[in-house]
């Protein structure tokens, strides 16, 4: 057994770490050919489109009602959907290795073998193409701002490399939307729009905390730094502080255009569940830090429900 890590959190039993590991579900139904492109592209767990297209949906909502909001939330979600698959495509490339020494990520199917390096880069090409053709569709203010998260995508794979914290950096890319979002919306950025990016980028790095408990003791063993390992025993500490700053944000991104108590109680739904997640938190329980880290999309759907009632009140 390796020295532990002085920042690591007490490890999970081994047959605990890998509650997310097992490839099972309706990918599984697929002709053969098809199965490890679904499962490279994640279609069969979707919990990471809808992080990533929740915020999209709090900046096109965070304006005030708009005639084309029902057309412009599903194609943000059509927008979503492929570009959390090709950045699922990119990171497996990049990481094969280290998933190779990971249990919850060797049977990935580059990992694994299943799928080739050039077939994994011409399918995120297709997928990127997609994304492209929703990109086409916005207003040029909205492209241009879209277009500037290409290098913190691209460059969020090396980042478990360089520094304990890549779960800011995927904080930085995943809330992007928001700033899509609000550009599609008002043709250009203002301070709610930085706030709402600001609360969102605090509350990935809440939920991705969270997730990365399930791989502390794998992690520590091949050198894949972490907030969750840096973190260490104060990791429900960290935690809290970081959900309350994105609950204080989400409030002060509405209270501009709707007034304090309108955007406090909007945004109160959302800290009551993030609360909720932080009570439950335990560092020593993958299967429960899995469970926690889903219940984000239903954390996403409340804050976005809160911002559109605001827009109504």
């Amino acid at each position: 057994m390796a020295t532990p890590d002085p920042h690591s959190a007490q490890p999970v039993s081994r047959d605990q770490r890998t509650p997310d590991a097992a490839p099972t579900g309706w990918v599984d139904g697929l002709p053969a050919r098809i199965r490890p492109y679904a499962r490279l592209a994640r279609l069969d767990r979707p919990i990471g489109t809808w992080l990533l297209y929740w915020p999209c949906a709090w900046g096109l909502l965070l304006p005030g009602a708009q005639a084309s909001a029902a057309a412009d939330l599903l194609l943000f979600l059509v927008g979503a959907a492929a570009m959390r698959s090709a950045g699922c495509v990119w990171n497996d490339i990049v990481d094969r290795d280290l998933d190779a020494r990971v249990a919850r990520t060797r049977s990935r199917p580059i990992a694994s073998g299943a799928v080739s390096v050039r077939a994994a880069l011409i399918f995120t090409v297709l997928l990127c193409l997609i994304g492209l053709a929703v990109l086409l569709t916005l207003p040029r203010t909205a492209q241009l701002v879209a277009l500037a998260a290409i290098l913190l995508v691209a460059a969020y794979p090396f980042m478990k490399r360089v520094t304990w914290w890549p779960q800011a950096w995927l904080g930085l890319t995943f809330n992007w939307g928001a700033l899509v979002g609000y550009a599609a919306t008002t043709q250009g950025l203002g301070l709610p729009a930085l706030l709402l990016y600001a609360a969102g980028f605090f509350w990935t790095l809440g939920y991705d905390t969270i997730y990365a408990l399930q791989d502390l003791e794998d992690d520590a063993l091949a050198g894949i730094k972490s907030s969750a390992r840096r973190l260490g025993r104060s990791v429900r500490i960290g935690v809290a502080v970081f959900y309350a700053l994105a609950a204080a944000l989400a409030a002060a991104a509405l209270a501009g255009g709707h007034g304090a108590g309108v955007a406090a109680a909007a945004a109160l739904p959302f800290a009551l569940h993030l609360l909720w997640q932080t009570l439950r938190l335990s560092g020593t329980d993958a299967p429960l830090a899995l469970r926690l880290f889903k219940s984000n999309a239903a954390a996403g759907l409340i804050l976005a429900a809160g911002i559109a009632g605001a827009g109504l009140a």
